[in-house]
């Protein structure tokens, strides 16, 4: 039997990698005690591992198709095949950035002010490389974690670090005064791997499907009814990603009408939609768009 061996992030993307796959089609379910989750597909197999450490083993072959972000293929320098680009996290739908952390208190006020200093990061080879290519001498040394506090307590007189939103950089008295790099999750593949017909068109609709459910986030159909004497005032006021669907109901001057639209418009829109004449609104929520 043919079979796809796939890795899920282990740790802060888990939990939204394995409700993306269940938006796609596909229910993980994880265990404590083991790192080999089940799927309910026959022809894949799963595997948690690290997002650090997963560019490595897709490279070598243990694993045919992964997620991780771009930042550890770029740390771990893989020679892998990138499938899709996946813009999604555990916080935002932002893609996460790397960058240059002092205290707010600092003297270095650009990344030229490093000439001779000490910076922590987890990005290590990533972040020696940018110095160097920047002819800047920098003293890159690795963080096993608690990275902003090294600065604070003036262990570093930098860190390289992640950051989604920036506020946690805040909250501990710092400043961002450079940005490195913009990573978000990538789907990934193994070169001989994707030789094999068979597996290459499994990875296609993988990659297909958890598009389709990213591109679902955030919008929901629309579903109403309106008297043909008021479609054409509803239909103005009616954005969609492209245009509405107008149905004409049997034996009667009514229409029905349904689009798919942003979530966050939907509270201003429907009282708009009602004074215009539309009725029976219907709002429901959406796995996959493609």
């Amino acid at each position: 039997m043919n079979n796809l061996k796939i890795g899920i992030p282990k740790g802060s993307l888990e939990k939204a990698t394995i409700e993306l796959f269940r938006k796609s089609g596909w229910n993980i379910l994880t265990s404590s005690r083991s790192y080999f989750p089940s799927i309910d597909d026959s022809e894949l197999s799963c595997a948690l591992v690290r997002a650090q450490e997963m560019p490595r083993f897709v490279e070598n072959g243990t694993l045919d198709l992964a997620l991780t972000g771009k930042d550890w293929i770029l740390e771990n320098e893989s020679d892998v095949i990138v499938v899709d680009n996946l813009v999604y996290s555990k916080a935002t739908a932002k893609p996460a950035r790397w960058v240059l952390v002092v205290k707010d208190d600092s003297p270095i006020k650009k990344i030229e002010d490093l000439q001779g200093k000490k910076i922590y990061t987890e990005l290590v080879n990533f972040t020696k490389k940018y110095f160097k290519d920047k002819n800047i001498d920098v003293d890159v040394e690795f963080s096993w974690g608690a990275t902003e506090g090294k600065v604070v307590e003036g262990l570093a007189d930098a860190i390289v670090e992640v950051t989604e939103t920036g506020s946690t950089i805040r909250a501990h008295g710092l400043k961002i005064i450079h940005e490195l790099l913009e990573t978000n999750t990538q789907l990934i593949a193994n070169k001989n791997c994707f030789q094999d017909p068979w597996k290459q068109d499994k990875i296609k609709q993988i990659a297909l499907l958890l598009k389709g459910a990213l591109q679902a986030e955030g919008m929901v159909g629309l579903k109403l009814n309106v008297s043909k004497e008021n479609l054409d005032n509803v239909i103005k006021v009616l954005p969609s990603l492209n245009a509405p669907t107008v149905a004409h109901l049997y034996n009667s001057e009514w229409c029905s009408v349904e689009t798919v639209i942003s979530e966050s418009k939907v509270r201003e829109l429907v009282p708009r939609l009602l004074k215009e004449g539309a009725e029976g609104i219907i709002e429901y929520s959406l796995n996959k768009i493609i």
